[in-house]
C-alpha cells in the first residue's frame, strides 16, 4: 500500500510511520519539520507541510491508497490561537481526499470523545474533559462528526491516556463502548492505525483503545 501519514514527526505519528514501514508498505511522512523524524529507509518519503494550508493537503494526498491523520498541538496554547485546531485540518485531508478519490481514513481521536464520553469517571469527565481539556475535546467533537459524514471509509481511533513505550500489540480495541484499560503506549495505537488501513474491519467504527 501507499500510506500517507499526516502528524508524522514524532509520537504516534512516527510510530505509525516506523510500523508501516515494517510492514513493506511506501510511506509518506507529512509534517512541518520531516527531519524530525529521524528515520531513513528506501520506501519512505518525507514531506514537509502543514495540514491547515489546503493547498499543501492537496498536494500531498493524491497517489496514496489510505491516510492516517494523528495531527496534534503540541501545548494547550495552539488551541487559544486555533479552538478548531483538529476539525480545521481535519477537513481539509477530507476535501483532498474526495478530491482525489483516495478513500481510506484513520484518525486519531481521543477516549472520552463523542459517546465514549460515559467511560470517563467523575473527576476525569469535570477535570479534564469540561474543564482542562475543554476546547480540545469539543474541537475532537466536531473532528469526529467531519469523518463519519465524509463518505469516506473512515475509522476512527479512541485511545485512553496515552504513553511511552514498545508496542506490546496485547491491547484492547472494541467496537462497542465499553470500559478499556486506562492508558495505551502511542507504538499500540500506531499498530492498531495501520491495522485500520491494511484491514476492512472497522471501517465505519469508532473503536476503544487500552492496553
Amino acid at each position: 500500500m501507499r500510506i500517507l501519514v499526516i502528524g508524522a514527526s514524532k509520537g504516534t505519528g512516527a510510530a505509525a510511520v516506523q510500523i508501516a514501514l515494517e510492514h513493506g508498505h511506501d510511506v509518506t511522512a507529512f509534517c512541518r519539520s520531516p527531519q524530525k523524524l529521524g528515520i531513513a529507509h528506501p520506501k519512505l518519503r518525507p514531506t514537509a507541510g502543514d495540514f491547515h494550508d489546503p493547498a499543501s493537503v492537496a498536494a500531498a494526498v493524491p497517489g496514496h491508497d489510505a491516510v492516517i491523520l494523528t495531527a496534534s498541538a503540541a501545548s494547550l496554547g495552539a488551541f487559544k490561537e486555533n479552538p478548531t485546531y483538529f476539525s480545521q485540518g481535519t477537513r481539509n485531508v477530507i476535501d483532498a481526499m474526495r478530491a482525489s478519490g483516495v478513500k481510506r481514513l484513520a484518525v486519531l481521536s481521543a477516549l472520552g470523545a463523542g459517546e465514549s464520553r460515559r467511560l470517563a469517571g467523575f473527576l476525569v469527565d469535570k477535570l479534564l474533559i469540561s474543564w482542562i481539556l475543554k476546547v480540545p475535546f469539543e474541537d475532537h467533537e466536531r473532528q469526529e462528526k467531519l469523518v463519519r459524514e465524509s463518505g469516506l471509509e473512515w475509522v476512527i481511533a479512541r485511545p485512553s491516556r496515552l504513553t511511552n513505550g514498545p508496542a506490546r500489540k496485547k491491547y484492547l480495541k472494541l467496537q462497542e463502548v465499553a470500559p478499556v484499560p486506562g492508558a495505551i503506549s502511542r507504538a499500540d495505537v500506531a499498530d492498531f492505525l495501520v491495522e485500520a488501513v491494511e484491514t476492512d474491519r472497522w471501517v465505519g467504527k469508532a473503536v476503544q483503545l487500552g492496553g
